[in-house]
């Protein structure tokens, strides 16, 4: 399986834009990827993570504007985007209407921004958004290594080389509540949140 350089931007995003999936190392885990918009794309990304159709992917941005053109951003939402990302965090929001990202049924979406300049490059490139999950077999322990994602996903049409830093998985946060909710615990806590929220 063939290992990109983080520099070989062009030839990744080619393998996006034919609904390729390629394994790219994020701040908190190695994630592995595909465009949104594209019904063979998702699929293609289920086959190489054999993920039940039932679990939807979150989902990836370059910045704020990009989050905007699929999402419904208030204002809190807005402060915790700005105040975190792009970290290790992923926000839940209502999915604007008329958005298919080829989930079509899911009232919202979980997004998060590119943790490196190379992915926000790849994004940008790409000219949309991109499906992110971790580097793992669904319902197994996210891969630490390159060598481990090729073991785990040997459909995948290549792998970007790099380093991950936190080694956990990100925090997620429900903002479409009145009271916002922590689903999943991770580096960032309710405390930090709040924090920001009250500045």
């Amino acid at each position: 399986m063939r290992r990109f350089k983080a520099e070989e931007i062009p030839e990744i995003i080619e393998i996006l834009k034919k609904d390729g999936v390629i394994s790219v190392p994020t701040d908190t885990v190695y994630g592995v990827c595909s465009q949104v918009f594209s019904h063979q794309a998702e699929e293609n990304l289920r086959n190489v993570k054999r993920r039940p159709l039932t679990k939807a992917f979150p989902v990836m941005c370059a910045d704020l504007a990009q989050i905007q053109e699929i999402a419904e951003v208030n204002e809190r939402a807005k402060k915790v985007i700005e105040g975190f990302m792009p970290g290790p965090i992923t926000v839940i929001l209502k999915r604007k209407d008329g958005v298919n990202l080829s989930q079509e049924n899911l009232d919202t979406i979980a997004i998060r921004m590119a943790t490196s300049n190379t992915l926000a490059k790849i994004i940008k490139g790409l000219g949309r958004p991109i499906f992110m999950t971790s580097a793992n077999q669904s319902g197994e322990p996210t891969c630490t290594s390159l060598d481990e994602i090729e073991k785990s996903c040997p459909d995948l049409d290549g792998m970007v080389e790099g380093d991950v830093s936190f080694g956990e998985a990100s925090t997620i946060v429900d903002c479409t509540k009145k009271e916002l909710a922590i689903l999943r615990p991770g580096p960032i806590t309710m405390q930090d949140i709040t924090g920001k929220l009250l500045k």
